[in-house]
């Protein structure tokens, strides 16, 4: 039987840059996606490139999830206790999920250990994962036969205009959403702000933590599709409803 165990990756970074400005993993990013694996009954366990305890923005405790999650002593400990991407097997693992947050920026997109997990992960009939600044880790993975992940596929991230509209266009080393349609994938994106989430395949990606919950949601429909020994569609499928629908009606 398949795993069904989820590795969620968390930035170790807590200063953005030479700014001075405090950033880390974005709460909600972490929160949201967990509470629709946990319900979907999957173990999560959670990396970071340092390991330890994780720095952490967004801590806002006036969304119901993140108050629930903070106030869970297992979640706690897991966000307290990463332990390093050498120390995981990818083999373990149905998917692997990035939260995002400014941070990642700075220590996910050259991690060798966290590239190599993630094309094992994939290549082993996986689900990859990752909201908002969380893509940052997929620019630079290969696949086996060279070719970057992300290449073809259809992908979301924080967009340039969202990076501007914070302010922070200049203090990440580089434009997400650039970097992912140079490495060949094709950007979709929402209005500023709004929730936005792209299925490719085995591949999940959304724009910004207003996306966090449907990253989850989504990634757990994929493995679920996978699961019943079904064929994952390549296009973007998020919309495709109605086939599912007479598939499982048996029509």
């Amino acid at each position: 039987m398949k795993s069904h165990k989820v590795l969620f990756v968390l930035t170790s970074t807590e200063q953005l840059g030479d700014t001075g400005h405090h950033t880390g993993a974005y709460l909600s990013e972490i929160t949201h996606p967990y509470d629709e694996f946990v319900r979907a009954g999957y173990e999560v366990d959670m990396i970071s490139p340092l390991g330890g305890k994780v720095p952490l923005d967004g801590v806002k405790m006036d969304d119901p999830l993140n108050a629930t999650w903070m106030n869970d002593e297992e979640f706690l400990s897991k966000v307290e206790g990463t332990v390093k991407p050498w120390q995981v097997s990818g083999r373990d693992y149905c998917a692997i999920f990035f939260a995002g947050g400014h941070g990642t920026m700075f220590d996910f997109p050259e991690n060798l250990q966290l590239q190599k997990l993630t094309a094992e992960i994939y290549e082993n009939n996986g689900v990859v994962g990752a909201v908002c600044h969380g893509p940052a880790a997929l620019v630079n993975v290969r696949l086996s036969n060279g070719q970057y992940l992300v290449k073809g596929h259809e992908v979301s991230s924080f967009t340039n205009d969202e990076e501007e509209f914070v302010g922070m266009e200049k203090a990440v080393p580089f434009l997400l959403q650039t970097r992912l349609q140079e490495r060949g994938a094709h950007h979709t994106s929402s209005p500023k702000f709004a929730g936005h989430v792209v299925k490719s395949g085995r591949l999940v990606t959304g724009q910004n933590p207003a996306s966090a919950a449907g990253v989850g949601k989504a990634m757990v429909e994929v493995l679920e599709f996978i699961e019943e020994g079904r064929i994952v569609p390549e296009q973007n499928w998020c919309e495709w409803h109605e086939p599912q629908q007479l598939h499982r009606g048996g029509l």
